[in-house]
């Protein structure tokens, strides 16, 4: 199959591949935030975060804040507190579901020949 008839064909590997979320996850900084976020295993506020990452506190925020919108992270305020946790358990569901799909491809993502697998259609 052409990259353009796959186009046209509707695959559950579509609706996974959310620009947002990989947006969200292609910057450094970000990256650092969710990482120590998962190793502290815990809702941290976005001062602890902050001294965490050694970044200022504005920008934490709005990092934090774009990863929310996102869905990486979730928030809970506390009167003037934010504390931010990583929807961890979401995201695993996601990435699962994303290597799933690609799995069922039929092994053909990544070759070089399609001819490879004879009657198997790419997504």
């Amino acid at each position: 199959m052409s990259p353009k008839q796959a186009l046209t064909r509707r695959r559950p590997v579509d609706g996974l591949l959310d620009a947002d979320l990989f947006k969200a996850l292609g910057d450094r900084t970000r990256l650092r935030l969710v990482a120590c976020l998962v190793k502290c295993a815990r809702a941290c506020t976005v001062s602890e975060i902050a001294e965490c990452c050694s970044v200022d506190f504005s920008v934490v925020s709005r990092h934090l804040q774009l990863l929310e919108r996102s869905g990486v992270l979730e928030s809970n305020r506390t009167g003037r507190t934010v504390s931010y946790r990583v929807r961890g358990d979401e995201l695993a569901a996601i990435f699962t579901g994303l290597a799933e799909a690609m799995s069922a491809c039929g092994g053909c993502c990544g070759t070089r020949d399609s001819s490879a697998q004879p009657g198997k259609a790419c997504c």
